[in-house]
C-alpha cells in the first residue's frame, strides 16, 4: 500500500506475525527523566515499592512531586540511584506567560534552597552541560549565558552591602565531540581549583513523551551522566 494508513497497518501485521524486528526499549538507567521510569508508581496504578517515599502538592497550575528513593534495593527496582527526585510540571509554561514563568522560577528556587541548605558564604558553581550549537541540547549553555556571575565581584563589595549576593561562578564545558576532552575531566579540573561548596549541573533531559517538552523541570541530588539519554 502507498498510503500512510496502509503502511502502518502492514507494520502492525508484521509485528503480530513476528516478522518485524523492532529495537528494544532502552533500559531504565538510560531514561533520564524520572517520570518516564516511574509513571505507574507516581500515578498510583502500580504496587507501592518499599523504600520509596512520595509527596505531591499543587501550587496553582504547577504540580510538584517529591520522591525519595531511600534504599539501594528500591533504586534497583526502578533503575534509579538512591536520593531525592523533585519534578515540577506546568503545561502553561508553553504559553510563555511571564507570570507563569515567574511562579515556576520561584518554586525552583524554593526547592533548590530546601535541597542544598547552603550557608550565606557558600560558593556555587553552575555547569551548563550540552552543545550550544544543537538546539535540543543547548539548554545548559543558554542558562549559563543568562546567569548573574558574582564570584569575582564579592571581594570588591563592602560586607554590609552584599545583601543576598551569593558567590556564583559558571562554565559551559561543551561536548567531547568539539573539545576532545571528557566533560567530567573539565569539571573536575575547574572544581579542584575553584573549590565550590556545591556544583549545580544544568542539562536537557530526554523524555518518552512529547507532552513533557517545555513543561517539566527535574531536580535531583543523585548526579547526572552526560549523554546517558543517547
Amino acid at each position: 500500500m502507498n498510503d500512510r494508513k496502509g503502511l502502518f497497518t502492514d507494520a502492525a501485521i508484521l509485528k503480530k506475525q513476528g516478522r518485524l524486528r523492532l529495537p528494544p526499549a532502552p533500559p531504565r538507567e538510560r531514561e533520564e527523566l524520572f517520570l518516564d521510569a516511574t509513571e505507574d508508581l507516581l500515578s498510583g496504578e502500580g504496587p507501592p515499592i518499599p523504600g520509596i517515599k512520595i509527596k505531591r502538592r499543587q501550587v496553582n497550575s504547577v504540580h510538584v512531586a517529591h520522591v525519595e528513593v531511600q534504599t539501594a534495593e528500591a533504586g534497583r527496582q526502578i533503575g534509579k540511584r538512591p536520593g531525592h527526585y523533585i519534578t515540577i510540571e506546568c503545561p502553561r509554561l508553553r504559553t510563555r506567560d511571564r507570570s507563569v514563568q515567574e511562579e515556576v522560577s520561584q518554586l525552583v528556587a524554593q526547592e533548590l534552597t530546601r535541597l542544598l541548605r547552603l550557608s550565606p558564604d557558600a560558593v556555587v558553581m553552575v555547569v551548563g552541560l550540552g552543545n550550544e550549537h544543537a538546539t535540543p541540547d543547548a539548554l545548559g549553555p543558554r542558562v549559563v549565558d543568562n546567569l548573574l556571575i558574582t564570584r569575582h565581584l564579592r571581594s570588591f563589595i563592602p560586607e554590609d552591602l552584599r545583601g543576598g549576593l551569593r558567590a556564583v561562578c559558571a562554565v559551559a564545558p561543551g561536548v567531547l565531540g568539539t573539545t576532545g576532552i571528557e566533560t567530567g575531566e573539565i569539571i573536575r579540573g575547574i572544581a579542584d581549583r575553584v573549590r565550590p561548596d556545591v556544583i549545580i549541573a544544568v542539562d536537557a533531559l530526554a523524555s518518552r513523551s512529547v507532552e513533557r517538552l517545555l513543561t517539566t523541570i527535574q531536580i535531583t541530588d543523585t548526579g547526572i551522566h552526560p549523554g546517558s539519554g543517547v
